[in-house]
């Protein structure tokens, strides 16, 4: 007889699943994708082109969150099929399935479990994340570049909308910032625990006597607003520069003054775009980006809560909160957390899931005890 006793296991997975169903709330999920689909079929749904947007974005995210639960819902009771099926059968091969997909749904459940940690004001929001190389010099910008690419490359994996905002060029090799938006539902409470000063320890590709090299680079991330969001800029309170969009090396990508960048006086933040063609396109996704930072900034100042939600990076040593070792040994860990991974490739690669489940869990951790 095969040995396929994982009745406790399922059973276990169930109850999980079971309180995972009741914080997402699959009825509530169908009531608003209702609302949402007839608002989607008015005539006149593209008069307001943003609004339309938004409509369109929500019942998108909806229909995916109550498809995820459902689907989720027909996999374990699929599964306790498999077992009785391998049971009967005595087959090893139907039980090694069986083992595969326990393995796969617990998985599934897991990340699942952690979108209901997300409970913060802002984390349904998109993202908007900026990688700034910090001390270290060359290094520090490719470590930065490289920082960018682990982003872009984790929301291709799951399929999110990855838009590159602005990217600032170092002149040997890298970038000194960039920044980019990801649109997905709880983006910001996902990645919000990637914000902080990263480490870089490596045997430095730009130092001729190949001596291993410590680089930093900061990672901000911040909530995309909403229509809904009261931020008004009076016009004499920023500064907008026009300049030409350039490549790696100082390469003009770029025949006109259409890459944009807004200073707002009062505060000093800085955005840039230069991902659209146009000068207009390119102001008002600077805008956006900038009534983010400062929605951030007055519900921080509000709420005394500056430290928790963004945090002051300085990107050197002493405040890191994790550190990429590829010399002497091969290591990520994270320094809250304490998670780590042998692995750096993977990790640099996108896979950065159990490093932002493992943060969601410790955050949670520290406000229960705070």
């Amino acid at each position: 007889m095969i040995n396929l006793d994982i009745a406790d296991d399922i059973a276990h997975l169930r109850s999980t699943f079971n309180d995972i169903r009741q914080v997402l709330d699959p009825d509530a999920l169908e009531a608003k994708i209702s609302e949402l689909e007839t608002q989607a079929s008015q005539p006149d749904l593209w008069d307001d082109p943003e609004s339309a947007q938004k409509v369109t974005s929500d019942l998108s995210h909806a229909q995916a969150d109550l498809k995820r639960i459902r689907e989720i819902e027909q996999r374990l009771d699929d599964l306790e099929v498999l077992v009785e099926m391998a049971k009967e059968a005595d087959d090893e091969d139907t039980a090694a399935e069986a083992h595969r997909e326990l393995q796969a749904i617990t998985k599934v459940v897991g990340d699942l479990e952690v979108q209901t940690l997300l409970d913060g004001e802002f984390d349904p929001r998109p993202a908007v994340i900026t990688i700034r190389a910090g001390a270290g010099g060359v290094d520090a910008a490719d470590f930065a570049e490289m920082l960018l690419r682990m982003y872009v490359r984790w929301a291709e994996g799951h399929d999110y909308k990855v838009t590159v905002l602005d990217t600032s060029y170092a002149e040997q090799a890298g970038v000194k910032s960039a920044t980019i938006e990801i649109d997905s539902p709880y983006a910001f409470g996902t990645l919000s625990v990637e914000a902080g000063t990263h480490r870089l320890v490596r045997m430095s590709p730009f130092n001729s006597a190949g001596s291993r090299e410590t680089s930093f680079a900061a990672v901000e991330v911040v909530p995309m607003i909403e229509q809904t969001d009261e931020i008004e800029i009076p016009e004499n309170d920023i500064r907008v520069d026009v300049y030409r969009s350039s490549g790696p090396g100082g390469q003009s990508v770029n025949t006109t003054d259409s890459a944009v960048r807004i200073t707002h006086i009062p505060t000093g933040v800085v955005v840039s775009c230069q991902n659209e063609k146009s000068q207009i396109q390119n102001r008002a996704a600077a805008m956006r980006v900038l009534q983010s930072r400062l929605l951030l900034l007055q519900r921080e100042q509000e709420e005394a809560q500056k430290k928790e939600l963004a945090g002051n990076i300085t990107a050197s040593w002493g405040d890191q909160m994790r550190s990429y070792v590829l010399a002497p040994y091969k290591m990520v860990k994270d320094l809250r957390s304490g998670f780590e991974s042998g692995n750096p490739d993977k990790v640099f690669d996108g896979g950065i899931d159990e490093f932002i489940a493992a943060g969601i869990r410790w955050r949670k951790t520290e406000q229960q005890a705070a």
